[in-house]
């Protein structure tokens, strides 16, 4: 009867992906215990529990309970002696395979992957640093499912430090401090977000002191994320901070370029996102977010939502008004879209290439098709794409009000014909030497 209202209350697509391997394995009263495989009970239980919850009191009324259990758990909670479930409650897009590879997060993913691979025996302490949104989270999660996927029964506790301070603080109230102790002590890897929150709380920094030696004496594995470096949390007692010295400590800074359209491909791919003229819309995006992975994938989210709330395509129009709205480009930024990215402009650019074929930069800018206009204009936008970091509809519109898909075939055009003709490729290497020694900072 609860799977039938279960099966009403989402669409069956999520019903089949995370909801239809779950099984009651317990009912009494209004009780149920239903059980879960590892793979999807964090995410069931983080994303369904109202859904859940809503199923069984319209089945057997408004005091209806669920407990989500593995199905190891099941026996023991079916006899009225539950226990908190032990695997950690991780997001399955946060894997090793899911993580966008750069060089800003390169010595930070690698040695991640080495602590999940052997955990306590490669680098421990692990301390991961850097500002809020570029994959810390991400790397810890990934951590914990490798583990438990390939570490022949090891244990792993993912927490946040606001998450370790309640418990404590529970425990201390309820005099149950013995079970707290041995539920983030006896685990062979230990997973902590965010230990500058630990700033300022001094009996939750006593007991999280005295947890770290405890699984550090038994060779069990540490990895801990911050905002800033060992030293700079200057609110934590000095031997802690040394602690974390003592292992590896290493930064993940904010996501290049190529970093943020990898990681919009994979959503995109990933929740099946259907996009016109995706290119466009993702080179869009990446070229606004520049600093924030979650802040990224947030402005992909609302460029698909607002589409369909509007009942309009998501192409590159409508992902340039939500983006304006939304993240309105920073203070002196050019109104229409970034027309320099470095120390390059356009307007160089043109210029550049028109003095080398003997062409004005209005020929450029110009409606004239013969073959010695076509050409330059061409590697004019192609250059200007590859030094200026502007976007296609930017550079469209830079190049005489033209579509972004005359620049997108353009810079293809020229990539192909520079990979099969060295002449052509020798032009480009010229041009771009010129264009070093005309910027900016070469002028200055």
């Amino acid at each position: 009867m609860v799977d039938a209202h279960l099966r009403c209350a989402v669409p069956a697509s999520v019903y089949d992906e995370w909801l239809s391997h779950l099984r009651l394995v317990h009912a009494e009263g209004t009780r149920l215990v239903v059980s879960a495989p590892d793979s999807v009970r964090a995410w069931v239980a983080q994303r369904f529990a109202r859904t859940l919850r809503a199923a069984a009191q319209e089945a057997l009324g408004p005091d209806a309970t669920v407990e989500l259990v593995a199905p190891g758990d099941a026996g023991a909670l079916a006899h009225g002696t539950p226990e908190r479930p032990d695997a950690p409650p991780l997001n399955p897009k946060y894997a090793f395979e899911h993580f966008v590879i750069g060089d800003s997060n390169r010595l930070a993913h690698a040695a991640a992957l080495s602590v999940a691979e052997t955990p306590g025996h490669s680098y421990n302490p692990l301390f991961i640093y850097g500002p809020p949104g570029v994959g810390k989270t991400h790397l810890l999660h990934s951590i914990a499912a490798y583990v438990l996927a390939y570490g022949a029964g090891l244990t792993v506790r993912y927490t946040t430090v606001e998450e370790f301070t309640n418990a404590f603080l529970a425990a201390l109230h309820g005099g149950d401090i013995d079970a707290f102790k041995l539920r983030f002590r006896r685990v062979d890897v230990l997973l902590i977000d965010d230990i500058q929150f630990l700033e300022a709380k001094v009996k939750t920094e006593e007991e999280f002191f005295h947890t770290f030696n405890a699984l550090y004496e038994t060779g069990s594995q540490i990895v801990v994320t911050s905002d800033r470096l060992p030293r700079d949390l200057d609110a934590l007692h000095e031997r802690l901070r040394e602690r974390f010295e003592a292992g590896l400590v290493t930064d993940i800074g904010p996501p290049d370029l190529q970093v943020r359209l990898a990681v919009l491909r994979k959503r995109a791919q990933y929740d099946d996102i259907r996009l016109e003229d995706p290119d466009v819309v993702l080179d869009l995006i990446a070229q606004r977010i520049t600093t924030n992975i979650r802040a990224l994938e947030g402005a992909l989210v609302r460029v698909v939502a607002y589409a369909s709330l509007i009942g309009r395509t998501a192409d590159p129009a409508l992902a340039g008004d939500v983006l304006d709205r939304l993240y309105p480009p920073g203070p002196g930024a050019p109104t229409d879209a970034l027309l320099r990215g470095g120390t390059v402009s356009v307007p160089q650019v043109q210029a550049l290439v028109a003095e080398a074929f003997s062409l004005t930069t209005a020929d450029l800018l110009g409606a004239d098709r013969s073959a010695r206009v076509v050409w330059p204009r061409q590697l004019a936008m192609y250059l200007a794409r590859e030094h200026t970091g502007a976007t296609y509809p930017a550079l469209g519109r830079a190049f005489g009000n033209r579509n972004h898909t005359t620049v997108i075939n353009a810079c293809q055009r020229v990539g192909e014909r520079i990979a099969a003709d060295a002449e052509a490729a020798d032009t480009v290497r010229t041009l771009t030497d010129r264009l070093g020694a005309r910027s900016p900072d070469r002028d200055a």
